[in-house]
């Protein structure tokens, strides 16, 4: 038995607003007002996610809108220049998409968000379907897990397997997603162990492990 892994699947949004590559500037941006998100995946043959358009793409429209770019501007940010003379989502798009399977870790979709400094990711399955999308948000919902749940799971994956004789004389509690484990157990060497498989439970913030040996004689 190992613990519960948590993946993108389990935390997405499943009802994603799309627009098309042919979906033009002002529907784009009405389309961001009325549903209060700041991008927009861009499909195209079937749910086929083709790149990605966002409150940044459409911002260097407003920026030059009172004065064209100058050479300046335009030798230094080609493509901010270039995206403030485009109408559609497909001059506008970040392309290709950076996507992610349904069945990838949280750890890794945060790292993936982290290295490649994006704050949502669109989760498509093996053909390129769009199945939902990902947040920096979403990836924080496993930390409003009930403490009481957190404790349960840390005593079912870590406590009861590695001491299945003496689980009983261990105590776990849980207080905002901080745990803290007291009690003795026959085998000291085994309190390290026990304390990471405590902090890999998912919406764990922080293990306190004051576990100590037996009482001496």
């Amino acid at each position: 038995m190992t613990s519960t892994r948590y993946t993108v699947d389990d935390v997405m949004t499943k009802a994603v607003v799309t627009v098309t590559p042919d979906t033009e500037f002002k529907k784009i941006a009405d389309t961001m007002e009325r549903w209060k998100v700041t991008a927009l995946p861009v499909v195209e043959d079937g749910d086929h996610v083709v790149g990605v358009v966002s409150e940044a793409d459409l911002l260097p429209k407003e920026e030059f809108h009172d004065h064209p770019p100058g050479m300046i501007d335009t030798m230094h940010r080609l493509g901010d220049t270039a995206k403030a003379g485009s109408v559609r989502a497909e001059e506008l798009m970040s392309s290709p998409a950076i996507v992610i399977s349904p069945g990838v870790s949280l750890p890794q979709a945060a790292r993936l968000m982290a290295t490649r400094r994006i704050k949502r990711l669109p989760v498509v399955d093996a053909d390129g379907r769009l199945k939902g999308i990902v947040s920096r948000a979403d990836l924080l919902k496993v930390f409003l897990r009930p403490d009481d749940d957190l404790a349960a799971e840390i005593r079912r994956e870590a406590v009861d397997r590695i001491f299945p004789r003496s689980h009983r004389d261990v105590k776990v509690s849980v207080t905002w997603g901080a745990a803290t484990l007291t009690g003795r157990v026959p085998d000291t060497t085994l309190i390290p162990v026990t304390a990471r498989l405590a902090l890999a439970v998912e919406g764990i913030v922080s293990v306190d492990c004051r576990l100590e040996g037996p009482q001496p004689a």
